[in-house]
């Protein structure tokens, strides 16, 4: 009875030590938490609030450092290759880490599953299929109704080739049959720009880029490319519900080290991540500026990671892709 008794307990006494090295893990240096993208925007700030957060639970100072170029290519190679001690981390994103391997040569020099472990999903951003208030058509079903007696006629504006918003424009077209023309913009705010001067018709945009134009009217909201409805226009439908099927394209955002980072500093990173996006301070500045807080721990992101992956890769390769 005592020799079944301690073998019922050997579980969880092996565990607390592990536990308790997690707690006390402390870094010998300031981590750095690199944003592969320019400072600024709702990336950079989701970025440095939770960079402040963990800092102030760890003791140590999180310092963020912007290291754009190559698609977010550039700062994932430097943390897949850099210190494996828990000291050098990533704000990845669905480009990063998901359909960068589709689209780059060599997959941007980076294996997004063998060179890197979760520590935890943070954040989406949705994309909001608009239209300019001259097309006519007030819902999904008109569109794409507008675009079946006018092939070829109707533009769908994107921020680049290979971008999110012309993935999510591939992957609707791909489900729909929808005859849209792409055009490419380099960034948000050309394709933006020529959306409202009539230039271009249609767009996936994210919301932070389209959010105030849908309220104001100079651009109406057709539906979320999402699971979820957006907190920010909780009046449109999802794709889904407008009876498109299989369209949720979030832009996501989440923490990442490399692979070879120790346990117990792993640990550590991922309960300070999801203790930092528990409080409510950060939730409602990260919907503030346009984003969908959505918490995912280590094993939910690294599923959700190879399940988004293999889904992109497959838009891409029937869509012949290329990037710019």
């Amino acid at each position: 009875m005592l020799k079944r008794r301690l073998a019922l307990a050997l579980p969880g006494l092996l565990a607390m030590p592990a536990i308790a090295r997690a707690q006390d893990w402390v870094p010998t240096r300031p981590i750095v938490l690199v944003v592969p993208y320019p400072a600024g925007g709702p990336t950079d700030v989701l970025a440095r609030m939770v960079a402040g957060e963990m800092a102030k639970d760890l003791g140590t100072a999180v310092v963020v450092e912007n290291v754009a170029g190559g698609g977010g290519s550039i700062g994932s190679r430097r943390v897949a290759t850099g210190p494996a001690d828990g000291t050098s981390i990533m704000l990845a994103s669905n480009q990063t880490h998901a359909t960068n391997v589709s689209l780059l040569p060599d997959g941007g020099g980076y294996d997004p599953v063998r060179d890197f472990v979760p520590i935890a999903g943070l954040a989406d951003l949705q994309h909001i299929l608009v239209v300019r208030p001259d097309v006519p058509a007030n819902s999904v079903p008109e569109l794409l109704a507008l675009a079946k007696a006018r092939p070829g006629s109707l533009t769908c504006a994107s921020t680049g080739q290979g971008s999110a918003s012309h993935l999510t424009l591939e992957l609707f077209r791909a489900k729909t049959g929808a005859d849209m023309v792409h055009v490419p913009y380099r960034g948000s705010s050309p394709m933006l720009n020529d959306l409202l001067g009539g230039h271009v018709q249609a767009s996936f945009a994210t919301t932070p880029t389209v959010l105030t134009q849908v309220q104001t009217g100079k651009l109406r909201g057709l539906a979320v490319a999402s699971p979820r409805r957006s907190p920010h226009l909780p009046e449109l439908p999802t794709l889904a519900e407008a009876g498109v099927q299989g369209v949720e394209a979030d832009a996501w955002f989440g923490l990442f080290a490399p692979a070879a980072v120790p346990a117990p500093a792993l640990a550590r990173l991922r309960a300070l991540a999801l203790a930092a996006m528990a409080r409510e301070p950060v939730r409602a500045r990260t919907t503030e500026v346009g984003m969908t807080v959505n918490v995912r721990d280590a094993d939910a992101m690294g599923a959700f990671l190879k399940e988004d992956i293999a889904r992109w890769a497959e838009v891409i390769r029937v869509a012949n892709v290329k990037p710019e």
